[in-house]
């Protein structure tokens, strides 16, 4: 079976890895994004896909479906099947209709749900409590193609995206295996999507990492693990990265560690040591696990935070280490401080 990989982020990596070491498979090129500067250096670094990519003719075109050189190189590849996975460009239908079995896609979601760019880190935000990969033969709309297999994957409460995707990377691996094998087979049928169930997860905005503690607990948790580790509030005037939190809230005692657990009579006491404070203030702390913030509906205990010009620490360290004061206010993010 002759194959084109189509990839660029690490999430992607396994899948190719998988095909590379597959028996009867033959990857007979890889195309990746191109080069790009990367980090306070701007040193030239290749996608991870591409340092993956061992003996194998790696392809970069900025814009695929104009270059021609591209076009020419594909379309002599007499592949069965393009696999693609994250690569991050669209494909033209010339594209799509070069390989034998056409062009096969795993997403990371349960399709029709979360069709787009960032479905992992949406089905977080939204609070869903599962998830999964879909693979699927592509045509021109955004992740519109008739669906092949489906696997799924639970999410725990303080599972964050880097956590699910991790997950899901290996099992996109598995399930396109699975999939090449039946396309060759002829023992797969393509589904149909149910377009009145499609949903859609767009690109990541600067602004959606911005807290707004006027939320519930609940909703700014999932918030902060589905961006992770790019959520943000405003502490004493500067910014303040929120990289791990846990909502002090009914029904979700339950999923939380039993050290946390064991401690909730204490949190309930805290909390009704305080008449109505605004969202977004200090009421207190855990020994040993952070400060907790008053929401809407709710305490947030911060479990892991990144004051501006310093290291990720615990929340404990933060308390010790800013000699946190109860009354304190956490806040909106200015427009000039944007992350």
């Amino acid at each position: 079976m002759r194959l084109v990989f189509f990839g660029t982020p690490q999430f992607a990596v396994p899948s190719l890895e998988r095909l590379l070491a597959e028996p009867g498979f033959e990857v007979v090129a890889v195309v990746t994004q191109p080069d790009r500067r990367r980090g306070r250096g701007k040193a030239v670094d290749a996608s991870p896909v591409k340092q993956a990519a061992t003996n194998c003719p790696v392809l970069q075109p900025l814009r695929i479906k104009k270059d021609a050189a591209t076009l020419t190189a594909l379309n002599g590849l007499r592949a069965d099947a393009f696999v693609v996975v994250a690569y991050g460009q669209l494909l033209s239908q010339r594209i799509l209709d070069m390989p034998r079995w056409g062009c096969i896609n795993g997403h990371g979601s349960l399709l029709p749900a979360y069709r787009g760019a960032a479905p992992i880190q949406w089905c977080i935000v939204n609070g869903e409590t599962a998830t999964g990969m879909t693979t699927m033969k592509m045509n021109l709309g955004m992740d519109t193609g008739d669906m092949l297999l489906r696997s799924h994957w639970p999410i725990g409460l303080l599972d964050t995206a880097e956590d699910v995707a991790a997950a899901l990377s290996q099992q996109c691996a598995d399930l396109l295996v699975e999939t090449l094998h039946g396309l060759q087979a002829g023992t797969l049928t393509p589904m149909p999507q149910d377009e009145a169930r499609a949903t859609y997860a767009p690109l990541i905005q600067k602004q959606d990492f911005e807290l707004d503690w006027s939320k519930p607990a609940i909703a700014l948790h999932n918030q902060v693990r589905g961006f992770y580790p790019n959520g943000v509030t405003t502490f004493r005037d500067q910014p303040l990265k929120v990289m791990a939190t846990a909502p002090l809230v009914d029904p979700y005692w339950a999923a939380l560690p039993p050290e946390l657990v064991a401690l909730r009579d204490a949190v309930a006491a805290i909390a009704a040591a305080h008449k109505n404070p605004a969202p977004g203030t200090l009421v207190g702390w855990l020994k040993g696990h952070g400060p907790l913030v008053q929401t809407s509906e709710g305490l947030l205990l911060l479990r892991r935070v990144k004051p501006m010009g310093k290291q990720a620490q615990a929340g404990s360290d933060f308390v010790n280490g800013s000699r946190l004061q109860v009354g304190e206010v956490l806040g909106s993010l200015p427009a000039d401080q944007s992350p």
